[in-house]
């Protein structure tokens, strides 16, 4: 991007390339303490290094651990909420739990038990019975869409750290892969693999620092109208969808799953976080959301800055053998999934090529390894 942007994604305060250095130093430093497991008659499985999450071999099975947060989503339905009496925390409650199971699930692992993290700055926050109502009705409504239990968490009182008007949530998962040959870590992955692509709901979680600014510079905020005639309120509030049924139905149907990816920040540069130096071709794209459009729009930014960094109607990547790539299409229509044959692997420099768009993101535009 060039510097003519009004509002790009690192102007809004999230820039990418000064927290990615930070997390490949802490995964380093973590590779360190491997050796602990030992004690108790397991050992990790290094390759899940830099993925979305860890993975450690036990004599039955294959464990996984994920622990997320929800970002800045929350704010938009506390503005929201001046606009009528829907406070929205079930839906936002459902994109806490999918921030942490659609990250477990990308190593074939199937939640088990989902804890929960709801930091207040202020009890009087949970005196809003409504809300905090619908926050725990959600949760349990999401970890029954994940197949988990809901096991126990954390609510800490912050005062001092969390905004007292606000709360910080986020969540934790652990998994099991079952059938150790369900294990997904890249290592199979080809050129002549396709790119199936499961649509998104809409933003998701990510983005949202940015979403919001749009939000606030307009003259009616978040009441803004969408040309769908959503609100741009409305349209930021819909859940994200939890792709586990997807993956296990997968597993379900000896599906032989060589990657997955969920598209969560940096976009559509996830595409090539395997470790293997292939390219990644895009030859189709699903429709965009019009909450998108309407952001590209108001912040002046151009299709590279957005695909590098928002799911663009693309939430969850698989990648399979092309033979099985109709197969993947129709059992995520089973579950109730649109998806979409996008592409292809191919050899090459690790790159992500969307033809459609006319853009390249080159290998160093991704450093989470």
């Amino acid at each position: 991007m060039g510097d003519e942007t009004q509002n790009s994604y690192a102007q809004s305060g999230v820039d990418y390339s000064a927290m990615d250095p930070i997390k490949v130093l802490a995964q380093k430093q973590a590779a360190q303490t491997a050796g602990n497991l030992s004690a108790f008659n397991a050992s990790e499985i290094f390759a899940s290094r830099g993925e979305s999450a860890y993975v450690w071999e036990e004599a039955d099975s294959y464990r996984s651990l994920v622990i997320e947060g929800l970002g800045t989503k929350n704010l938009v339905a506390d503005a929201m909420r001046s606009f009528g009496d829907k406070t929205y925390y079930d839906s936002i409650a459902q994109d806490t739990v999918a921030m942490v199971v659609n990250d477990l699930i990308v190593v074939g692992a199937l939640p088990q038990v989902v804890n929960a993290y709801f930091a207040i700055g202020d009890s009087n926050w949970m005196k809003d019975e409504q809300r905090a109502s619908d926050l725990i009705s959600g949760w349990a409504k999401a970890c029954d869409l994940s197949g988990a239990t809901w096991g126990g968490g954390e609510t800490p009182t912050l005062k001092g750290i969390v905004n007292p008007e606000t709360i910080d949530l986020g969540g934790s998962a652990v998994g099991i892969i079952t059938d150790k040959k369900n294990l997904v870590l890249g290592d199979k992955l080809t050129a002549g693999d396709s790119i199936v692509l499961i649509t998104s709901s809409g933003i998701h979680a990510n983005g949202l620092t940015l979403a919001r600014k749009i939000g606030e510079e307009q003259i009616e905020g978040y009441a803004t109208k969408l040309i769908d005639g959503r609100s741009y309120g409305e349209a930021l509030l819909t859940p994200t969808p939890i792709y586990v049924p997807i993956v296990r139905a997968l597993q379900d149907e000896s599906i032989d799953v060589h990657y997955m990816v969920n598209i969560t920040g940096h976009g559509w540069r996830k595409l090539m976080r395997a470790t293997k130096d292939l390219s990644y071709v895009i030859d189709a794209i699903p429709e965009v959301p019009t909450e998108f459009t309407f952001i590209q729009e108001k912040a002046g930014i151009n299709a590279q800055e957005m695909y590098g960094n928002f799911n663009m109607g693309a939430g969850f990547a698989i990648y399979v053998a092309k033979s099985d790539a109709q197969k993947v299409v129709d059992i995520a229509a089973t579950q109730g999934f649109s998806a979409l044959i996008a592409g292809k692997v191919e050899d090459g420099p690790k790159q992500v090529i969307i033809n459609p768009k006319n853009i390249t993101f080159t290998s160093d535009t991704l450093e989470v390894r």
